[in-house]
């Protein structure tokens, strides 16, 4: 049951090269955009390589152009394909609740998401849930270079060793190694506690300007 994924907590990021030998008997995780695709489209993508479970990382799991992955939806439509969904968006997603996650710009600061308690509680449970089934991680974006499930949450487990498969719109998988050269991969994972490890863009919304009524 996927109520019973009881993942536990392991705060360390530990040795990147140690866990990179041991990763051959480590199940993979794998991650997914949804796109634009029709329906037909998306969950032919998951049976192409074998999916068991869609673990939905979108902090607002809602779309306001493709609502065919609004929550309900997307459950109801992995249910008829007899296909499992768990919603992770509180834990994994890229927009965490608390400004002490965010800088003076709206950017998240992943290096602080990366310890914290509900992150790494979801990383646990992600890691117990792939022993037992095969699991897909799933955002908005199709590609996973501007996405936080490969910045952040694919990052942190791919130091823990976990490998890590992206399924692009297209049916071609990419590991974690292709999305990120080498030299890049020995930069990142040398700077995980510095500030420069934050989203892309700003994602608070903007504040509205002040009007004023003349009297």
């Amino acid at each position: 049951m996927l109520g019973e994924f009881d993942f536990g907590r392991r705060s360390e990021i530990g040795n990147w090269s140690a866990r990179i030998a041991n990763m051959d008997s480590v199940p993979a995780l794998f991650t997914i955009g949804h796109s634009n695709h029709t329906d037909e489209q998306f969950v032919q993508l998951l049976r192409q390589h074998g999916i068991d479970v869609l673990a939905d990382v979108r902090s607002q799991p809602y779309s306001k152009y493709t609502n065919q992955f609004n929550r309900e939806d997307l459950q109801a439509l992995l249910a008829r394909h007899r296909l499992k969904y768990v919603f992770m968006g509180q834990s994994l997603g890229g927009r965490p609740e608390g400004e002490v996650y965010y800088d003076n710009e709206g950017h998240v600061l992943y290096h602080r998401v990366a310890e914290a308690d509900f992150f790494l509680q979801g990383l646990e449970r992600i890691q117990k849930g792939i022993a037992s089934y095969r699991v897909a991680m799933m955002c908005s974006e199709e590609d996973p270079l501007v996405c936080h499930r490969h910045r952040l949450v694919a990052r942190v487990l791919r130091s823990r060793g976990v490998p890590i498969q992206h399924i692009r719109g297209d049916g071609r998988v990419e590991s974690y190694e292709q999305v990120e050269p080498p030299a890049k991969q020995k930069m990142l994972f040398d700077e995980l506690e510095v500030d420069s490890w934050r989203s892309l863009l700003s994602v608070l919304p903007k504040p509205q300007p002040e009007t004023f009524l003349e009297s």
